[in-house]
Protein backbone atom coordinates (compact mmCIF):
# COMPACT_ATOMS: atom_id res chain seq x y z
CA UNK A 1 0.00 0.00 0.00
CA UNK A 2 1.26 3.49 -0.84
CA UNK A 3 -0.07 6.95 -0.21
CA UNK A 4 -0.82 9.46 -2.85
CA UNK A 5 -0.58 13.10 -2.60
CA UNK A 6 -1.09 15.03 -5.72
CA UNK A 7 1.59 17.86 -4.84
CA UNK A 8 3.77 14.92 -3.95
CA UNK A 9 3.42 12.39 -6.22
CA UNK A 10 7.12 11.21 -5.42
CA UNK A 11 5.96 9.62 -1.85
CA UNK A 12 4.76 6.55 -3.83
CA UNK A 13 8.60 5.44 -4.12
CA UNK A 14 9.32 5.74 -0.72
CA UNK A 15 7.30 2.87 0.18
CA UNK A 16 8.71 -0.92 1.28
CA UNK A 17 7.24 -3.35 -0.89
CA UNK A 18 6.40 -5.57 1.95
CA UNK A 19 5.67 -3.72 4.91
CA UNK A 20 3.73 -1.13 2.40
CA UNK A 21 4.65 1.56 4.57
CA UNK A 22 7.56 4.19 4.39
CA UNK A 23 11.26 2.90 4.58
CA UNK A 24 12.63 2.24 7.80
CA UNK A 25 16.68 1.75 7.84
CA UNK A 26 16.40 0.87 3.90
CA UNK A 27 18.79 -1.26 2.61
CA UNK A 28 19.99 -1.98 -1.69
CA UNK A 29 20.09 -5.90 -2.74
CA UNK A 30 22.64 -7.17 -5.01
CA UNK A 31 19.81 -6.47 -7.52
CA UNK A 32 18.97 -2.85 -6.58
CA UNK A 33 15.45 -3.33 -5.12
CA UNK A 34 15.25 -1.79 -1.91
CA UNK A 35 13.34 -2.59 1.06
CA UNK A 36 13.05 -2.23 4.98
CA UNK A 37 16.27 -3.35 6.81
CA UNK A 38 13.76 -5.89 8.95
CA UNK A 39 11.52 -6.54 6.25
CA UNK A 40 14.00 -8.27 4.10
CA UNK A 41 15.93 -10.03 6.82
CA UNK A 42 12.64 -11.03 8.71
CA UNK A 43 11.47 -12.40 4.96
CA UNK A 44 14.66 -14.02 4.68
CA UNK A 45 14.10 -15.83 8.09
CA UNK A 46 10.78 -17.27 7.40
CA UNK A 47 11.62 -18.51 3.64
CA UNK A 48 15.23 -19.45 4.83
CA UNK A 49 16.49 -18.35 1.87
CA UNK A 50 18.45 -15.43 0.41
CA UNK A 51 15.95 -13.92 -2.83
CA UNK A 52 14.53 -10.77 -3.45
CA UNK A 53 10.71 -10.54 -2.68
CA UNK A 54 10.39 -8.02 -6.06
CA UNK A 55 11.99 -9.92 -8.65
CA UNK A 56 12.76 -13.45 -7.34
CA UNK A 57 16.54 -13.08 -7.51
CA UNK A 58 18.64 -15.54 -4.78
CA UNK A 59 21.91 -14.21 -3.52
CA UNK A 60 24.44 -16.92 -2.43
CA UNK A 61 25.20 -14.30 0.71
CA UNK A 62 23.40 -11.74 2.80
CA UNK A 63 24.95 -8.57 1.26
CA UNK A 64 22.59 -5.35 2.42
CA UNK A 65 24.11 -1.80 1.21
CA UNK A 66 22.60 1.02 3.47
CA UNK A 67 20.56 3.34 1.39
CA UNK A 68 21.23 6.99 2.98
CA UNK A 69 19.54 9.05 0.37
CA UNK A 70 16.43 6.52 0.46
CA UNK A 71 16.09 6.98 3.68
CA UNK A 72 16.62 10.74 3.76
CA UNK A 73 13.45 10.90 1.02
CA UNK A 74 11.44 8.90 3.24
CA UNK A 75 12.04 10.45 6.53
CA UNK A 76 10.48 13.65 4.09
CA UNK A 77 7.57 11.64 3.08
CA UNK A 78 6.60 10.62 6.91
CA UNK A 79 6.87 14.24 7.38
CA UNK A 80 4.67 15.37 4.71
CA UNK A 81 2.22 12.57 5.45
CA UNK A 82 2.03 13.75 9.52
CA UNK A 83 1.59 17.80 8.43
CA UNK A 84 -1.49 16.82 6.22
CA UNK A 85 -5.21 16.60 6.93
CA UNK A 86 -6.66 12.86 6.77
CA UNK A 87 -9.04 14.07 3.81
CA UNK A 88 -5.79 14.93 1.64
CA UNK A 89 -4.20 11.39 2.25
CA UNK A 90 -5.76 8.02 0.39
CA UNK A 91 -4.13 4.68 0.50
CA UNK A 92 -3.69 3.74 -3.08
CA UNK A 93 -2.66 0.81 -4.70
CA UNK A 94 0.60 1.05 -6.01
CA UNK A 95 0.16 -1.08 -8.99
CA UNK A 96 -2.78 -0.38 -10.29
CA UNK A 97 -2.84 3.49 -9.18
CA UNK A 98 -6.65 2.92 -7.58
CA UNK A 99 -7.29 3.83 -4.07
CA UNK A 100 -7.78 1.12 -1.70
CA UNK A 101 -11.27 -0.31 -1.18
CA UNK A 102 -10.75 -3.82 0.13
CA UNK A 103 -9.32 -5.89 2.50
CA UNK A 104 -7.75 -9.53 1.20
CA UNK A 105 -8.13 -12.12 4.07
CA UNK A 106 -6.23 -14.81 1.82
CA UNK A 107 -3.16 -12.54 1.35
CA UNK A 108 -4.08 -10.17 4.84
CA UNK A 109 -3.42 -7.29 2.46
CA UNK A 110 -5.13 -4.13 1.39
CA UNK A 111 -6.57 -4.21 -2.44
CA UNK A 112 -8.14 -2.33 -4.94
CA UNK A 113 -11.18 -3.23 -6.81
CA UNK A 114 -8.68 -4.19 -10.00
CA UNK A 115 -6.63 -6.29 -7.73
CA UNK A 116 -9.97 -8.19 -6.39
CA UNK A 117 -10.77 -9.02 -10.22
CA UNK A 118 -7.27 -10.28 -11.07
CA UNK A 119 -5.96 -13.68 -11.35
CA UNK A 120 -3.49 -13.39 -8.22
CA UNK A 121 -6.55 -13.14 -5.70
CA UNK A 122 -8.89 -15.47 -7.62
CA UNK A 123 -10.74 -17.54 -5.08
CA UNK A 124 -9.38 -15.44 -1.79
CA UNK A 125 -12.05 -14.12 0.59
CA UNK A 126 -12.14 -10.08 0.41
CA UNK A 127 -14.36 -7.78 2.91
CA UNK A 128 -14.60 -3.57 3.54
CA UNK A 129 -11.51 -1.84 5.25
CA UNK A 130 -14.37 -0.63 7.82
CA UNK A 131 -15.46 -4.33 8.46
CA UNK A 132 -11.84 -5.56 8.63
CA UNK A 133 -11.05 -2.94 10.86
CA UNK A 134 -14.11 -3.59 13.20
CA UNK A 135 -12.90 -7.22 13.06
CA UNK A 136 -9.29 -7.19 13.66
CA UNK A 137 -10.28 -4.87 16.68
CA UNK A 138 -12.13 -7.31 18.12
CA UNK A 139 -9.47 -9.92 17.95
CA UNK A 140 -7.22 -6.98 19.61
CA UNK A 141 -9.56 -6.31 21.86
CA UNK A 142 -9.42 -10.46 22.91
CA UNK A 143 -6.02 -10.68 22.79
CA UNK A 144 -5.43 -7.41 24.92
CA UNK A 145 -7.96 -9.22 27.31
CA UNK A 146 -6.49 -12.13 27.86
CA UNK A 147 -3.04 -10.24 27.73
CA UNK A 148 -4.33 -8.06 31.04
CA UNK A 149 -5.76 -11.00 32.93
CA UNK A 150 -2.20 -13.00 32.18
CA UNK A 151 -0.37 -9.84 33.19
CA UNK A 152 -2.86 -9.90 36.13
CA UNK A 153 -1.78 -13.49 37.07
CA UNK A 154 2.20 -13.08 36.91
CA UNK A 155 1.40 -9.86 39.24
CA UNK A 156 -0.13 -11.77 41.67
CA UNK A 157 2.52 -14.52 41.04
CA UNK A 158 5.14 -11.79 41.41
CA UNK A 159 3.77 -10.66 44.47
CA UNK A 160 3.31 -14.48 46.23
CA UNK A 161 6.96 -14.80 45.00
CA UNK A 162 7.77 -11.38 46.70
CA UNK A 163 6.35 -11.92 50.03
CA UNK A 164 7.98 -15.77 49.75
CA UNK A 165 11.09 -14.77 49.42
CA UNK A 166 10.87 -12.13 52.50
CA UNK A 167 9.67 -15.03 54.35
CA UNK A 168 12.55 -17.05 53.77
CA UNK A 169 14.64 -14.18 54.49
CA UNK A 170 12.97 -13.30 57.62
CA UNK A 171 13.03 -17.28 58.71
CA UNK A 172 16.86 -17.17 57.82
CA UNK A 173 17.14 -14.35 60.31
CA UNK A 174 15.24 -15.73 63.20
CA UNK A 175 17.34 -19.26 62.53
CA UNK A 176 20.42 -17.84 62.75
CA UNK A 177 18.92 -15.82 66.15
CA UNK A 178 18.59 -18.84 66.95
CA UNK A 179 21.88 -21.19 66.31
CA UNK A 180 23.60 -17.99 67.58
CA UNK A 181 21.66 -17.76 71.21
CA UNK A 182 21.84 -21.74 71.10
CA UNK A 183 25.47 -21.99 71.12
CA UNK A 184 25.97 -18.95 72.88
CA UNK A 185 24.69 -21.03 75.50
CA UNK A 186 26.75 -23.61 74.99
CA UNK A 187 29.63 -21.38 74.82
CA UNK A 188 28.72 -19.56 78.32
CA UNK A 189 28.16 -23.22 79.78
CA UNK A 190 31.77 -24.13 78.60
CA UNK A 191 33.30 -20.91 79.68
CA UNK A 192 32.04 -21.37 83.43
CA UNK A 193 33.06 -25.02 83.41
CA UNK A 194 36.71 -24.11 82.06
CA UNK A 195 37.06 -21.20 84.72
CA UNK A 196 35.60 -23.39 87.49
CA UNK A 197 38.34 -26.02 86.89
CA UNK A 198 41.03 -22.90 86.47
CA UNK A 199 40.30 -21.40 89.72
CA UNK A 200 40.11 -24.81 91.45
CA UNK A 201 43.33 -25.86 89.95
CA UNK A 202 44.92 -22.68 91.63
CA UNK A 203 43.48 -22.90 94.52
CA UNK A 204 45.28 -26.69 94.78
CA UNK A 205 48.13 -25.10 93.36
CA UNK A 206 48.51 -22.28 96.16
CA UNK A 207 47.58 -24.98 98.80
CA UNK A 208 50.04 -27.69 98.51
CA UNK A 209 52.96 -24.61 97.36
CA UNK A 210 52.03 -22.75 100.63
CA UNK A 211 52.14 -26.87 102.58
CA UNK A 212 55.52 -27.31 100.80
CA UNK A 213 56.86 -23.65 100.68
CA UNK A 214 56.24 -23.61 104.85
CA UNK A 215 57.97 -26.91 105.16
CA UNK A 216 61.24 -25.83 102.80
CA UNK A 217 61.47 -22.73 105.83
CA UNK A 218 61.72 -25.40 108.44
CA UNK A 219 63.97 -27.73 106.31
CA UNK A 220 66.44 -24.42 105.54
CA UNK A 221 66.52 -23.37 109.18
CA UNK A 222 67.49 -26.69 110.67
CA UNK A 223 69.89 -26.39 107.68
CA UNK A 224 71.51 -23.45 109.14
CA UNK A 225 71.50 -25.25 112.56
CA UNK A 226 73.63 -27.70 111.54
CA UNK A 227 75.70 -25.95 109.77
CA UNK A 228 76.23 -23.92 112.87
CA UNK A 229 76.55 -27.32 115.13
CA UNK A 230 79.18 -28.22 112.27
CA UNK A 231 81.38 -25.35 112.59
CA UNK A 232 81.45 -25.54 116.18
CA UNK A 233 82.73 -29.12 116.47
CA UNK A 234 85.01 -28.49 113.92
CA UNK A 235 86.22 -25.79 116.31
CA UNK A 236 86.49 -28.32 119.28
CA UNK A 237 87.99 -30.58 116.99
CA UNK A 238 90.91 -28.40 116.97
CA UNK A 239 90.92 -27.59 121.23
CA UNK A 240 94.12 -28.97 122.35
CA UNK A 241 93.21 -29.19 126.01
CA UNK A 242 91.96 -32.53 126.66
CA UNK A 243 89.43 -31.57 129.40
CA UNK A 244 88.53 -28.67 127.95
CA UNK A 245 87.63 -30.74 124.78
CA UNK A 246 85.73 -33.68 126.94
CA UNK A 247 83.54 -30.82 129.09
CA UNK A 248 82.37 -28.98 125.49
CA UNK A 249 81.80 -32.20 123.30
CA UNK A 250 79.57 -33.81 126.27
CA UNK A 251 77.48 -30.89 126.53
CA UNK A 252 77.53 -30.18 122.67
CA UNK A 253 76.54 -33.86 122.17
CA UNK A 254 73.87 -33.96 124.57
CA UNK A 255 72.25 -30.22 123.25
CA UNK A 256 72.51 -31.72 119.13
CA UNK A 257 70.61 -35.05 119.60
CA UNK A 258 67.89 -33.01 121.28
CA UNK A 259 67.81 -30.28 118.67
CA UNK A 260 67.37 -32.31 115.55
CA UNK A 261 65.39 -35.53 116.32
CA UNK A 262 62.29 -34.68 113.54
CA UNK A 263 63.25 -34.06 109.74
CA UNK A 264 60.10 -34.31 107.43
CA UNK A 265 59.14 -33.79 103.76
CA UNK A 266 55.75 -32.63 102.53
CA UNK A 267 55.07 -34.82 99.62
CA UNK A 268 51.53 -33.42 98.20
CA UNK A 269 50.47 -33.98 94.20
CA UNK A 270 48.04 -31.86 92.26
CA UNK A 271 44.73 -34.55 91.84
CA UNK A 272 45.21 -35.51 88.15
CA UNK A 273 42.03 -37.43 88.37
CA UNK A 274 40.28 -34.17 88.88
CA UNK A 275 42.45 -31.48 86.31
CA UNK A 276 43.54 -34.44 83.58
CA UNK A 277 40.60 -36.45 83.33
CA UNK A 278 38.29 -36.78 80.44
CA UNK A 279 37.19 -33.02 80.36
CA UNK A 280 35.65 -33.01 77.22
CA UNK A 281 32.92 -35.53 78.28
CA UNK A 282 32.90 -34.16 81.96
CA UNK A 283 31.89 -31.12 80.09
CA UNK A 284 28.90 -32.67 78.13
CA UNK A 285 27.35 -34.36 80.84
CA UNK A 286 27.46 -30.97 82.79
CA UNK A 287 26.09 -29.57 79.62
CA UNK A 288 23.23 -32.38 79.65
CA UNK A 289 20.97 -30.33 82.33
CA UNK A 290 21.25 -27.56 80.34
CA UNK A 291 20.15 -28.79 76.85
CA UNK A 292 17.04 -27.47 76.04
CA UNK A 293 14.77 -28.87 74.52
CA UNK A 294 16.94 -31.96 76.98
CA UNK A 295 16.23 -35.72 76.03
CA UNK A 296 12.98 -36.64 77.25
CA UNK A 297 12.27 -39.61 79.48
CA UNK A 298 9.24 -41.23 77.87
CA UNK A 299 6.77 -43.62 79.09
CA UNK A 300 4.86 -45.42 76.67
CA UNK A 301 1.07 -45.65 77.53
CA UNK A 302 -0.33 -49.56 78.08
CA UNK A 303 -3.90 -48.46 77.21
CA UNK A 304 -3.33 -47.20 73.97
CA UNK A 305 -1.45 -50.73 72.92
CA UNK A 306 -2.56 -53.17 70.38
CA UNK A 307 -3.20 -56.60 72.14
CA UNK A 308 -0.59 -58.10 70.23
CA UNK A 309 1.82 -55.48 71.40
CA UNK A 310 4.20 -56.34 74.61
CA UNK A 311 6.11 -53.70 76.28
CA UNK A 312 8.27 -53.86 78.80
CA UNK A 313 7.89 -53.45 82.71
CA UNK A 314 9.48 -49.70 82.52
CA UNK A 315 7.55 -49.01 79.75
CA UNK A 316 10.37 -48.06 77.83
CA UNK A 317 10.70 -50.97 74.96
CA UNK A 318 8.07 -52.09 73.23
CA UNK A 319 7.75 -55.27 70.30
CA UNK A 320 5.49 -57.50 68.66
CA UNK A 321 4.44 -60.54 70.36
CA UNK A 322 3.67 -63.74 69.51
CA UNK A 323 -0.06 -64.33 70.45
CA UNK A 324 -2.90 -61.54 70.81
CA UNK A 325 -3.93 -60.97 74.31
CA UNK A 326 -7.32 -60.08 76.00
CA UNK A 327 -7.09 -56.17 76.67
CA UNK A 328 -10.48 -54.19 77.64
CA UNK A 329 -10.87 -52.43 74.01
CA UNK A 330 -10.68 -49.07 75.34
CA UNK A 331 -11.66 -45.80 73.29
CA UNK A 332 -7.53 -44.87 73.10
CA UNK A 333 -6.38 -48.49 72.06
CA UNK A 334 -5.54 -49.30 68.87
CA UNK A 335 -7.00 -52.30 67.54
CA UNK A 336 -6.03 -53.08 64.31
CA UNK A 337 -2.53 -51.49 63.63
CA UNK A 338 0.31 -52.46 65.84
CA UNK A 339 0.98 -48.84 67.06
CA UNK A 340 1.32 -47.58 70.66
CA UNK A 341 1.50 -44.11 71.87
CA UNK A 342 3.91 -42.56 75.10
CA UNK A 343 1.59 -41.24 78.25
CA UNK A 344 2.68 -37.81 77.66
CA UNK A 345 1.29 -35.38 75.02
CA UNK A 346 2.64 -32.02 74.58
CA UNK A 347 0.42 -28.43 73.83
CA UNK A 348 3.43 -26.37 73.40
CA UNK A 349 7.32 -26.14 73.45
CA UNK A 350 10.16 -28.01 72.41
CA UNK A 351 10.46 -31.96 72.86
CA UNK A 352 13.46 -34.05 71.89
CA UNK A 353 13.43 -38.03 72.40
CA UNK A 354 16.03 -40.77 70.79
CA UNK A 355 14.78 -44.30 70.16
CA UNK A 356 17.34 -47.26 69.85
CA UNK A 357 16.24 -49.21 66.34
CA UNK A 358 19.94 -50.71 65.67
CA UNK A 359 18.52 -54.40 64.86
CA UNK A 360 15.51 -53.78 63.39
CA UNK A 361 14.70 -54.28 59.95
CA UNK A 362 11.04 -52.64 60.09
CA UNK A 363 9.77 -50.06 62.35
CA UNK A 364 7.58 -46.37 62.50
CA UNK A 365 8.46 -43.54 64.62
CA UNK A 366 7.07 -39.88 65.12
CA UNK A 367 4.02 -38.07 66.33
CA UNK A 368 0.39 -38.66 66.05
CA UNK A 369 -2.75 -35.59 67.04
CA UNK A 370 -4.97 -36.31 70.22
CA UNK A 371 -7.64 -36.95 67.79
CA UNK A 372 -6.31 -39.21 65.00
CA UNK A 373 -8.19 -42.12 64.39
CA UNK A 374 -7.25 -45.48 66.53
CA UNK A 375 -9.85 -47.55 65.20
CA UNK A 376 -10.26 -49.78 62.01
CA UNK A 377 -8.01 -49.81 59.32
CA UNK A 378 -5.93 -46.55 58.34
CA UNK A 379 -2.61 -45.20 56.77
CA UNK A 380 -0.87 -42.87 59.51
CA UNK A 381 -0.13 -39.87 57.30
CA UNK A 382 -0.28 -36.23 58.25
CA UNK A 383 -3.82 -36.54 56.05
CA UNK A 384 -4.97 -38.57 59.39
CA UNK A 385 -3.13 -36.81 62.07
CA UNK A 386 -0.12 -38.53 61.96
CA UNK A 387 3.57 -36.95 61.32
CA UNK A 388 5.99 -40.13 61.12
CA UNK A 389 8.91 -41.81 59.20
CA UNK A 390 9.30 -45.52 58.67
CA UNK A 391 11.79 -48.06 57.58
CA UNK A 392 10.48 -50.79 55.11
CA UNK A 393 12.70 -53.83 53.73
CA UNK A 394 11.89 -53.11 50.20
CA UNK A 395 11.77 -49.02 50.48
CA UNK A 396 14.43 -48.42 53.21
CA UNK A 397 13.70 -45.53 55.36
CA UNK A 398 10.82 -43.16 54.53
CA UNK A 399 8.55 -40.16 54.97
CA UNK A 400 5.06 -41.33 54.58
CA UNK A 401 1.82 -38.82 53.21
CA UNK A 402 -1.02 -39.95 51.93
CA UNK A 403 -0.07 -39.93 48.30
CA UNK A 404 3.48 -41.40 48.45
CA UNK A 405 6.35 -42.50 50.03
CA UNK A 406 9.84 -40.48 50.08
CA UNK A 407 13.01 -41.51 50.04
CA UNK A 408 15.61 -40.46 52.76
CA UNK A 409 18.77 -40.20 51.83
CA UNK A 410 20.92 -42.04 54.17
CA UNK A 411 24.49 -43.85 53.77
CA UNK A 412 23.72 -46.69 56.46
CA UNK A 413 20.66 -47.27 58.44
CA UNK A 414 20.65 -45.46 61.70
CA UNK A 415 21.20 -47.38 65.27
CA UNK A 416 19.26 -44.43 66.89
CA UNK A 417 16.44 -42.09 65.95
CA UNK A 418 16.03 -38.61 67.10
CA UNK A 419 12.68 -37.29 67.29
CA UNK A 420 12.25 -33.10 67.54
CA UNK A 421 8.70 -31.75 68.53
CA UNK A 422 8.56 -27.67 68.51
CA UNK A 423 4.80 -27.65 68.81
CA UNK A 424 4.68 -23.68 68.40
CA UNK A 425 6.53 -23.52 65.45
CA UNK A 426 4.19 -26.34 63.92
CA UNK A 427 7.58 -29.03 63.34
CA UNK A 428 7.99 -32.36 63.67
CA UNK A 429 11.96 -33.14 62.63
CA UNK A 430 14.07 -36.84 62.66
CA UNK A 431 17.43 -36.95 63.05
CA UNK A 432 20.00 -39.74 62.81
CA UNK A 433 21.09 -39.66 66.33
CA UNK A 434 24.61 -41.13 65.30
CA UNK A 435 25.95 -38.15 63.90
CA UNK A 436 22.60 -35.56 64.57
CA UNK A 437 21.94 -35.61 60.28
CA UNK A 438 18.56 -34.58 59.28
CA UNK A 439 16.47 -37.38 57.37
CA UNK A 440 13.33 -35.14 57.22
CA UNK A 441 11.03 -32.43 58.55
CA UNK A 442 7.16 -32.45 58.77
CA UNK A 443 5.59 -28.78 59.58
CA UNK A 444 1.85 -28.05 60.27
CA UNK A 445 -0.19 -25.28 62.10
CA UNK A 446 -0.83 -27.53 65.02
CA UNK A 447 -3.66 -26.65 67.44
CA UNK A 448 -4.20 -30.02 69.45
CA UNK A 449 -2.44 -32.39 71.53
CA UNK A 450 0.33 -34.47 70.83
CA UNK A 451 1.59 -37.72 71.62
CA UNK A 452 5.08 -39.69 70.61
CA UNK A 453 4.38 -42.88 68.46
CA UNK A 454 5.49 -45.69 67.81
CA UNK A 455 5.11 -48.86 65.77
CA UNK A 456 7.75 -51.96 66.22
CA UNK A 457 6.65 -53.59 63.27
CA UNK A 458 6.30 -57.46 62.15
CA UNK A 459 8.74 -60.20 63.42
CA UNK A 460 9.40 -61.28 59.74
CA UNK A 461 10.10 -64.40 61.12
CA UNK A 462 12.50 -63.58 63.77
CA UNK A 463 14.60 -60.95 61.67
CA UNK A 464 12.88 -58.14 63.04
CA UNK A 465 11.80 -59.38 66.89
CA UNK A 466 14.20 -56.73 68.50
CA UNK A 467 12.26 -54.29 70.75
CA UNK A 468 11.91 -50.44 70.17
CA UNK A 469 13.57 -48.68 72.71
CA UNK A 470 13.35 -45.58 74.53
CA UNK A 471 16.97 -44.20 75.31
CA UNK A 472 17.11 -42.81 78.97
CA UNK A 473 18.39 -39.30 79.00
CA UNK A 474 21.63 -40.61 80.79
CA UNK A 475 22.25 -43.39 78.54
CA UNK A 476 23.17 -41.37 75.71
Amino acid sequence: MAYRRQPESWTEDVHCRICLDFFADPVSLECGHNFCCACITGAWEREARNSCPECGQEFPRQKLTVNRALANLAERARKLRLESKPCDVKPWCQEHQEEVKLFCETDLKLICYVCRDSRGHKSHSFMPIKEAVEMYKEQLKSSLQSLNDKRALFLHTELKQIRQISEVKEQANCLQSHITSQFAKMHQVLAAKEQRLLRELRREEERILDAMGKNLGEIQENLNSIQEEITKMQEQMEQRDDVTFLRVETAQKTRSEGDFSKLALVSDHLPLGQFNGPLQYMAWREMLDTLHPAPASVILDVDTANPWLMVSEDRASVRLGNEERELPDVPQRFDRGAFILASEGFTSGRHYWQVEVADKTWWGLGVAAESAPRKGEFNPTPECGYWTVWLFPKHGCVARTALSLTPLSLSAGPRKVGVLLDHGAGQVSFYNADNMSHLHTYTHPFTERLYPFFCPGPNDDGSNSAPLSICSPRAL
